[in-house]
């Protein structure tokens, strides 16, 4: 059973940002675009399995923090689509997300 400071945490992060919070968050991830209700990122690889070999990796973090992008594969390129579905926007969920997939590529 989780701790109080954990369930804080999880409603802290669940909650919609409002515009201002969404600059201060861009500004960490300017990789990142901001699209309607989302942010979203292009990936461009080498080849196929370099793209897949990203997806992967990118399913596992995902998993890790039960928060999963939408992705759309074509051939060597991968496109993200951050937003939290169930509050109809961004939270902060999705801004660590960016982060922690950012590593991956160095940025």
């Amino acid at each position: 059973m989780a701790g109080n400071g954990e369930i804080g945490r999880v409603n802290l992060m669940k909650q919609l940002l409002d515009s201002q919070d969404i600059k201060e968050w861009l500004k960490r991830v300017p990789e990142w675009d901001l699209d309607k209700k989302g942010i979203e990122r292009l990936f461009e690889f080498e080849d196929f399995q370099g793209a897949i070999d990203f997806v992967n990796s990118v399913a596992e973090i995902a998993e890790e923090q039960e928060h999963h992008p939408d992705m759309d594969i074509r051939y060597n390129k991968v496109r993200l689509v951050l937003s939290t579905h169930s509050e109809g926007g961004l939270t902060e969920a999705d801004f660590e997300l960016a982060e922690r997939i950012g590593l991956l590529v160095g940025g």
